[in-house]
């Protein structure tokens, strides 16, 4: 694979899959400098014509993202709040609206930052050892309850914060918060099969299509239709949406040119 190493993000492309890799050990927490690393980097990756999909997973053994450096934290005043919001505000905005389909590889604990920033991606495929935790109550802070709240039930969701205990992978899984759950040894083996499909998909139909499902999100069932359905005239136009039919009745593999 050829790499783009940042300072704190290693980023890895072939065949039309980007690996980003959280590397900042021992527990790849989250520093100011970090969030608008992933925040550029993901802005940046919305405009990659050479990937098509991609996995976001967390370096090291110990954790995906343990979440916010408390260090650094400890430093921060009152008066600095606001900004940071705002930064970390937009880490999440550019993972969530990145126009290519993201699978977050969870590889261990994701708690707090780490868990937003999983729930932020499209699909989460999680290691036996994973788990998923908003520990904010035990350190005086408040938030990842919006994220968190698209996929799970509120009483989970409620529990978890007010306990600062997390889930675990299988209890995640059972609440649809996780796709499916691996060893930890067949965590990007797994990870690279999902992506290698997605990857061989209409480049214009993964885009339009994941713009489509971030409009609908929240939107009523007949206004949400009446949206996505056009979606699917904008892709009609395209050369990469005949080609689609046309492999399909020709039974063979379709050949994209991103028009």
């Amino acid at each position: 694979m050829t790499a783009m190493p940042t300072e704190r993000l290693k980023v890895a492309k072939a065949d039309k899959i980007a690996i980003i890799t959280l590397d900042n050990p021992p527990v790849n927490v989250v520093t100011l400098a970090l969030y608008l690393e992933l925040a550029d980097l993901f802005q940046e990756a919305s405009n990659w014509t050479d990937v098509n999909s991609i996995i976001l997973t967390g370096s090291g053994g110990k954790a995906f993202c343990a979440g916010l450096d408390l260090n650094e934290f400890l430093a921060a005043t009152v008066e600095d709040d606001p900004c940071r919001a705002r930064i970390i505000r937009r880490c999440f905005e550019n993972i969530r609206k990145c126009a290519l389909p993201t699978i977050a590889a969870v590889n261990g604990p994701a708690l707090g930052a780490g868990a937003v920033i999983a729930s932020v991606c499209d699909i989460r495929i999680a290691s036996e050892n994973a788990r998923f935790g908003l520990p904010e109550i035990n350190v005086g802070r408040c938030g990842a309850t919006a994220h968190m709240g698209r996929h799970l039930p509120q009483s989970v969701l409620r529990r978890m914060f007010f306990t600062g205990l997390p889930l675990s992978a299988q209890e995640a899984e059972r609440w649809g918060f996780v796709d499916r759950i691996v060893p930890l040894e067949k965590l990007m083996e797994e990870a690279l099969s999902l992506a290698t499909i997605i990857a061989a998909k209409s480049p214009l139909g993964l885009r339009l299509g994941k713009e489509a499902l971030n409009a609908v999100e929240f939107m009523g069932v007949e206004d949400g239709y009446q949206l996505e359905q056009g979606f699917s005239t904008r892709l009609m136009t395209t050369e990469d949406a005949r080609e689609a039919t046309l492999a399909v009745v020709e039974k063979r593999l379709p050949v994209f040119k991103g028009r």
